[in-house]
């Protein structure tokens, strides 16, 4: 599906190197049809040289690209939209990885264009990232499955309605967060009951490893797994008594609900 497409990215950050190094090293689109415009030029430089893809400029990548990934921080998404106006037809997609932005507001800008916005998160660095895609007004299957194309090799890929973005956003988007959190008060609490940092980190690192696999690959809920653990009267259920206790739960789900309604925020701009 990519191999006769031109793809660009505006942006050269470190998703937009997980995406592009995804699809050429996977061997979907020749490193010669990808284009990327950076305006820190050691930074193009590095990525030109360890993927053999070429710096350019919007003009040039509007112009060129059948697919143009828009991987900007949401803060300067309009300023690229404006430097994109004119230079972008309705045979192009738009493929925005700009964390709350809406199809809307690239719609307004580009009118025609078709555009899928995606949430990956920061696993996709690794192959093992979670993306969501949403089709704007304009976009069809195709460019659903042009955009999927794109993000598969980075992990994961779900198809939402836009409506659950800002949901989703708080959730995978953020997420890998909130388990750095809870794998750094593990660490400290490990290291305030006698062990020392390195063995806390194994432990916990692992811990975590393992439980993701099991969540992942036993075909059982969150909810039987921890059940499966927690022995009456043992020690699990002492550590899980105090999470009830404080109303863990309710916590969590005010985090939750304060990065969605951030990602809301964000994007209305």
């Amino acid at each position: 599906m990519l191999e006769t497409s031109t793809i660009g990215f505006i942006g050269g950050g470190n998703m937009a190197e997980a995406l592009l190094a995804g699809i050429v090293e996977d061997g979907a689109v020749p490193a010669g049809s990808v284009l990327v415009v950076e305006p820190d030029a050691d930074r193009a430089a590095a990525l030109a040289d360890r993927y053999g893809i070429s710096p350019a400029s919007i003009d040039e990548l509007a112009a060129r690209a059948d697919i143009i990934v828009v991987a900007v921080k949401p803060q300067v998404v309009d300023e690229v939209l404006e430097e994109l106006r004119g230079g972008v037809t309705a045979r192009s997609l738009v493929l925005s990885v700009a964390a709350g932005v809406p199809t809307s507001r690239f719609e307004a800008a580009l009118p025609g264009v078709p555009v899928v916005r995606a949430m990956p998160n920061t696993p996709a660095l690794l192959g093992a990232g979670m993306s969501v895609i949403s089709a704007g007004a304009a976009a069809d299957a195709t460019h659903l499955e042009a955009a999927r194309a794109i993000l598969a090799p980075t992990g994961k890929v779900l198809a939402l309605d836009e409506s659950q973005l800002d949901a989703v956003t708080a959730v995978s988007g953020s997420g890998p967060a909130y388990f750095f959190y809870l794998a750094e008060a593990l660490i400290d609490a490990a290291q305030g009951i006698g062990l020392d940092h390195d063995v806390a980190a194994e432990l916990v690192v692992q811990t975590a490893f393992g439980a993701a696999s099991m969540l992942r690959e036993s075909g059982k809920d969150a909810a039987a797994l921890r059940a499966a653990v927690t022995s009456p009267g043992g020690t699990t259920e002492a550590g899980l008594a105090v999470l009830y206790e404080r109303d863990a739960n309710t916590l969590i789900a005010d985090v939750v609900r304060a990065a969605r309604d951030r990602s809301a925020e964000l994007g209305r701009g």
